[in-house]
């Protein structure tokens, strides 16, 4: 059927777009309940109860509308600003997540134009997502935000870090940073297995030097210290390693298979690419390559962690 079962809703849908534009052109003083009944052909009844279900309405659908008025003072509501595009595709957990992320960042105008507040005090939905924060991620994102240097106990052994980034991936918080010794490398540390998290100062971190991506290709990105892999492939699959992991340093022929040599600077991209690959390849060597590629893949199932 055209319309389906049920009444005709364009008029009550027309209804609810007359009251939010009513609403969103006076986004300072705010509209009366008179004027919104008369906008929505409703008759001047009290306690506005049509009025207030279709304020309801629009809240539901991602709008924020108070109420101005004193209690037992005439209704009058004015429309807050709030981009609601993406609140509404989000699902509640969703929305808490981007929630506690902008709280983190310190975003309270971005939390407040996204209508995600959960109090009327900005400071009070602020301090109720962050109970939900443990205290070492409130540390480490002052750390990376203020180049603060990081001391925490990591794996039964103090660590001093220089931070660099902080991020999340599959619900875990990763730090990536240096740590204060002579030639130390760029680390993955997991933040939920650091004890006695401490920060110094502002600005007593050094800054880290950015990552080189010379080339588009990920592979080519200078993010680890370089080590030579060697992977083994049927020669049948050769094409497709050379176009997930681009041209070798070198090429052997191994009876049947090939056997294809890459420098690696950006382990991450390699790990992908490996997966992508699955059976087609292998790492014929050195261990330390193969070992770091089954941790990827236990971290990837869930199981222990090996940064």
């Amino acid at each position: 059927m055209a319309n389906g079962p049920g009444r005709d809703q364009r008029g009550p849908m027309e209804r609810l777009v007359r009251i939010a534009a009513v609403l969103q052109a006076h986004p300072e003083q705010g509209v009366s309940a008179a004027r919104l009944n008369e906008v929505a052909g409703f008759p001047d009844t009290p306690g506005h109860d049509q009025l207030k279900r279709d304020i309801r309405h629009l809240e539901h659908h991602g709008w924020r509308i108070e109420n101005l008025a004193e209690p037992g003072q005439p209704s009058w509501y004015r429309m807050t600003t709030v981009d609601n595009r993406l609140r509404v595709r989000l699902s509640l957990g969703q929305q808490a997540a981007l929630r506690r992320a902008m709280l983190l960042a310190d975003d309270g105008d971005l939390v407040q134009r996204l209508g995600l507040t959960s109090a009327d005090d900005p400071g009070q939905a602020r301090a109720a997502v962050q109970l939900s924060v443990p205290e070492s991620l409130r540390l480490v994102v002052d750390a990376v935000r203020d180049l603060r240097l990081l001391r925490f106990g990591y794996k039964g052994t103090p660590r001093v870090v220089h931070p660099d980034t902080v991020r999340t991936e599959n619900g875990v918080w990763y730090l990536r940073g240096v740590e204060d010794v002579a030639g130390a490398a760029l680390k993955t540390f997991v933040v939920s297995r650091m004890v006695d998290v401490e920060v110094d100062d502002p600005r007593t971190s050094r800054p880290l030097p950015p990552a080189r991506h010379v080339e588009l290709h990920p592979m080519s990105w200078e993010v680890d210290p370089p080590v030579e892999v060697t992977l083994r492939a049927a020669a049948g699959f050769e094409p497709d390693v050379r176009r997930w992991l681009g041209e070798p340093v070198a090429v052997a022929a191994a009876g049947d298979d090939v056997l294809l040599r890459y420098r690696v600077t950006h382990r991450a991209a390699l790990h992908a690419r490996l997966v992508e690959l699955d059976d087609r390849v292998r790492i014929e060597g050195p261990e330390p390559a193969r070992a770091d590629f089954l941790a990827f893949l236990a971290a990837a199932r869930g199981d222990e962690a090996t940064p």
